[in-house]
């Protein structure tokens, strides 16, 4: 496009890249930046470059967070025989909102997809099984997306954990089949949560 700034091109390209951000919403970032006043701009890149640095994994759940712990594993107060499997640490933000768990969590970072070449040795399985293990827990809630790729790590997990005697449930269908956590409201969420319902049963 010869009519458009190169840098502009640049800048908007690397924004397509980012989930959910299609070419028109990227432009219109790109030109919300060009007009916010400087100080916005350097105060942005400088938040990125400290999120970049200091952010990492929980040693515990895999949750991001800037220390060792995050705050959820921190928390005495937390039920530890009761897990929560998320895909992502943006879900457990989600269920977190709803009040309605007091447990913990335990971040995949992945479902299951053959497809994309993720098997279970890409995702965090054998921190979830020494979890339950040295935590004694009676059962893990499998939250992840009702698609095909969740319902197919769901029971895995499953029968992962069966031989270790806990129970395994998975959130009630309160979400659209082929929805994403994302975009169920706090209500929808934590009435999916209430109502979750053991695998295979």
């Amino acid at each position: 496009m010869a009519w458009q700034s190169k840098l502009i091109g640049r800048l908007v390209n690397e924004l397509t890249k980012m989930p959910g951000v299609g070419r028109k919403t990227a432009q219109r970032l790109t030109y919300f930046l060009l007009k916010a006043p400087e100080g916005y701009v350097e105060n942005l890149a400088r938040l990125l470059n400290e999120v970049k640095q200091h952010v990492s994994p929980c040693r515990e759940c895999g949750n991001l967070t800037e220390g060792e712990q995050c705050g959820v594993c921190a928390d005495d107060t937390r039920n530890r025989r009761l897990i929560c499997v998320v895909e992502e640490p943006a879900d457990l933000t989600l269920v977190e909102r709803t009040g309605e768990f007091n447990g913990v969590y335990h971040v995949l970072m992945g479902v299951i997809s053959p497809l994309e070449g993720i098997g279970p040795d890409q995702l965090r399985m054998a921190e979830l099984v020494n979890r339950v293990q040295t935590h004694q827990a009676v059962e893990v809630i499998v939250a992840t997306d009702p698609d095909v790729e969740g319902d197919t790590t769901a029971y895995y997990i499953a029968k992962l954990l069966s031989p270790l005697g806990v129970k395994v449930t998975r959130i009630a269908r309160g979400l659209p089949v082929g929805g994403d956590l994302d975009f169920a409201d706090e209500v929808t969420l934590a009435q999916a949560i209430a109502g979750r319902q053991e695998i295979g049963k």
